[in-house]
């Protein structure tokens, strides 16, 4: 078993372990706790947070310590955080249960930025879009396949038992994990911490291509924590459909980037990076003017096609803004940029669902709706009118040594 299939193994287990925490979690606080909405919303911070939090520690640690220890050291915490989760579900203990989906979100944080910069150094610049697309893969899988199968069976076992199967998939990626080969470590570096994060922000806005992926991320994500603040009024006011269908809508959601993540495994090395990178957000542009389009009588499929139209476009251009990054950023920096560029992402994410919900209940859902429009034609104008739409292949990126 070669190093990316180690990785990919350790992706497996990270992300299904993740991937039930952020759909179960609101539901075993109901059945296992009998907990308030107030509280729900307590513990679902308790796992977003992490990423706010973690990342920018996190990525000078990536910058600074050697990755084999640095993934070790989260499949642990997300072993320990999965194994507290259990037992805590179990007897009833919802402040261990609280603290167990912190620590266990801060073993996803760092398994993440840790596998962005190994990528590099297990592939060149013609093979690292398909080496991105294999690790992605993982993560797209789980995130159809777990919202389903734990909507099915969260009524038929019990609460702890769900996060017993979050237990395997940490013990999957602690095995992955050990396996991986030591990788040379980063030249120490005696600069303070906050200089070394303003080193990398600043390379980040000083970027032409880091910058644009940077805005092109925040107003996508920005559009889409929105659009699912904003969702449940859509469909109950405007659709009129069954509150239900949101469920399969975000299943539609995971199939999609399913299926873009395939297609790019497949073509990502043999297409312009630019295709990808355009297509990502036009197509989510194209996907949200089409929720204007449905209304009362419509059938559900045509908002279940948005969904997938949503996850499908974005996923290729996850992988292809990935790739970038790696190859354009100096590789003692590159954990620094990475957790710069995350911690924006998940920062704007709660602004994102508060802007959708106020919009909605202020002005109505179709309000809602029309930001949700205009923040994905943001995004997508970043891409359009910057060096993104030239870049013709990932070998024409040159690989940074140092930065100055």
């Amino acid at each position: 078993m070669n190093t990316l299939s180690r990785l990919t193994g350790a992706a497996y287990g990270t992300h299904l372990a993740d991937q039930i925490a952020l759909v179960a979690v609101p539901l075993v606080a109901v059945l296992a706790f009998d907990a308030s909405p107030q509280l729900i919303g307590v513990l679902v911070a308790c796992q977003s947070s992490a990423h706010l939090v973690g990342s920018i520690p996190f990525g000078i640690l990536v910058d600074q310590v050697r990755l084999r220890r640095l993934m070790m050291a989260s499949a642990l915490l997300l072993f320990v955080g999965a194994a507290v989760a259990t037992a805590s579900a179990l007897f009833g203990a919802v402040a261990g249960f609280g603290a167990s989906i912190a620590l266990a979100g801060f073993g996803t944080v760092l398994f993440s930025l840790t596998a962005l910069s190994i990528v590099p150094r297990v592939a060149d610049s013609v093979s690292i879009a398909s080496a991105n697309a294999a690790i992605e893969m993982p993560r797209a899988l789980c995130s159809f396949a777990v919202p389903l199968t734990v909507g099915l069976a969260i009524s038929g076992v019990p609460a702890w038992a769900i996060f017993a199967t979050a237990l395997l998939g940490a013990g999957l990626s602690l095995i992955c994990t050990i396996s991986l080969p030591e990788f040379e470590a980063t030249p120490k570096t005696t600069l303070p911490v906050l200089t070394r994060i303003l080193d990398g922000g600043r390379y980040v806005i000083g970027h032409s291509l880091l910058l644009p992926i940077s805005l092109c991320s925040i107003f996508w994500n920005l559009a889409f924590s929105a659009l699912i603040a904003a969702l449940v009024p859509v469909i109950q006011t405007v659709y009129r459909f069954d509150p239900g269908v949101f469920g399969i809508a975000l299943a539609a959601f995971g199939s999609g980037a399913f299926a873009g993540t395939s297609l790019a495994r497949r073509i990502a090395d043999k297409i312009p990076p630019k295709h990808a990178l355009l297509f990502g957000p036009g197509s989510s542009a194209g996907a949200a003017a089409c929720l204007l389009l449905i209304g009362e009588g419509t059938p559900t499929a045509a908002l279940y096609i948005s969904f997938f139209v949503l996850g499908f476009g974005p996923s290729m251009w996850l992988i292809a803004q990935n790739s970038v990054r790696q190859l354009v950023s100096p590789p003692e920096m590159l954990g620094r940029i990475n957790a710069v560029i995350q911690t924006a992402i998940y920062g704007v994410r709660p602004l994102g669902a508060v802007l959708g919900g106020l919009i909605a209940g202020t002005f109505g859902p179709q309000s809602a709706l029309a930001f949700v429009i205009a923040s994905f034609a943001a995004s997508f104008a970043v891409s359009l009118l910057s060096g993104l739409r030239r870049v013709e292949s990932y070998a024409s990126l040159e690989r940074p040594t140092a930065y100055c």
